[in-house]
């Protein structure tokens, strides 16, 4: 077993400053001994990853259906702060053009053409020209995606919302807020984010992310409430999210389209969080009863004494030193 602090460093030097960094996508595994508390966990891993630039988002499955990926993207989208993404990437498209860019504050048209001298008439006429070259057509990005940051771009430069869809509809879209999807159908956005199109749109805010001048994507997903069986006793129940057996299978799906779509990802780094019973062979609600998962996640040969802190499954105890105990035959 690895040291948090041991596997921390390992994230940082091998990954977030080199890997992920450089379009690299990756999903990893961690079970946590009972004496690491999940939540300071979290919060290491949250100041590792600003630290170097990255946005993170964290998503509990107790609170979130993580059985669903587009309630997955709902979440991470509304840990994201859209205006501030927004004008930092049209601040670096113009100032990357030759443009003078003032501050956030004093942003707008009118500063921006006496700054440059030009005029205030055909300036975002020329900024529009930009956006659809540099934004629009970077196809990396999912169209309804791209259409909604051009939209959240736009008001940057006009913040009176005179274009047809307020930014603030568009963000309640991405959030998963909107009532109704007419609402946004004049941005020639058809369509509500669902589990079709939510993983295409998931990709595409780590390559955003990346073009705004961040390092890109950090998600930590705890599954623990998914080894939880719902207490039978009403006093013990409570408002936060239990997961049935069909749930749980769900769950691992999504987990392993994960793994499975890192080669179409880039700037995106996740984390998922789990209990000991996750790897118990004889846990009903552990991965053992899930082939597509288990098989691309354990290892068939490990080192009784070492661990590879670059597998795909990492084991964490504060004390030094703790064998592995050898797996299961998984075939």
């Amino acid at each position: 077993m690895l040291r948090p602090q041991e596997y921390l460093d390992v994230i940082r030097k091998e990954y977030l400053q080199d890997f992920i960094r450089h379009g690299g996508a990756a999903v990893k595994f961690i079970v946590p001994t009972e004496e690491i508390d999940h939540i300071e966990l979290k919060q290491q891993l949250c100041g590792v990853s600003e630290s170097e630039g990255y946005l993170f988002a964290t998503i509990d499955a107790a609170k979130t259906g993580v059985h669903m990926i587009d309630h997955i993207f709902h979440d991470v989208a509304r840990q994201v702060e859209w205006d501030d993404l927004a004008f930092s990437f049209v601040s670096r498209l113009l100032s990357n053009n030759g443009y003078t860019v003032p501050s956030h504050q004093e942003f707008n048209i009118r500063k921006l053409s006496e700054l440059n001298q030009l005029d205030e008439t055909l300036l975002p006429v020329e900024i529009q020209k930009l956006l659809i070259k540099y934004l629009f057509h970077d196809y990396q990005m999912c169209q309804e995606f791209r259409i909604a940051m051009m939209r959240l771009c736009l008001s940057q430069i006009d913040p009176s919302d005179a274009y047809p869809v307020p930014s603030d509809v568009i963000k309640a879209w991405l959030r998963g807020e909107l009532s109704r999807v007419s609402e946004i159908k004049p941005a020639h956005i058809f369509q509500k984010i669902t589990r079709h199109n939510a993983r295409h749109m998931l990709s595409s805010l780590s390559h955003w992310l990346h073009l705004t001048g961040k390092s890109g994507l950090i998600i930590t997903l705890d599954i623990s409430r998914c080894l939880v069986q719902r207490p039978k006793s009403k006093d013990l129940a409570d408002d936060s999210r239990y997961y049935s057996m069909a749930a749980i299978l769900d769950v691992y799906e999504v987990l392993r389209q994960f793994i499975d779509t890192t080669d179409d990802m880039e700037f995106c780094f996740i984390v998922i969080i789990a209990t000991p019973p996750f790897l118990h062979p004889d846990e009903r609600r552990g991965i053992y009863i899930y082939d597509a998962l288990k098989m691309r996640i354990l290892d068939e040969v490990c080192d009784k004494y070492r661990t590879n802190p670059f597998s795909s499954l990492i084991r964490l105890s504060p004390c030094p030193n703790v064998s592995v105990e050898p797996q299961k035959d998984i075939a």
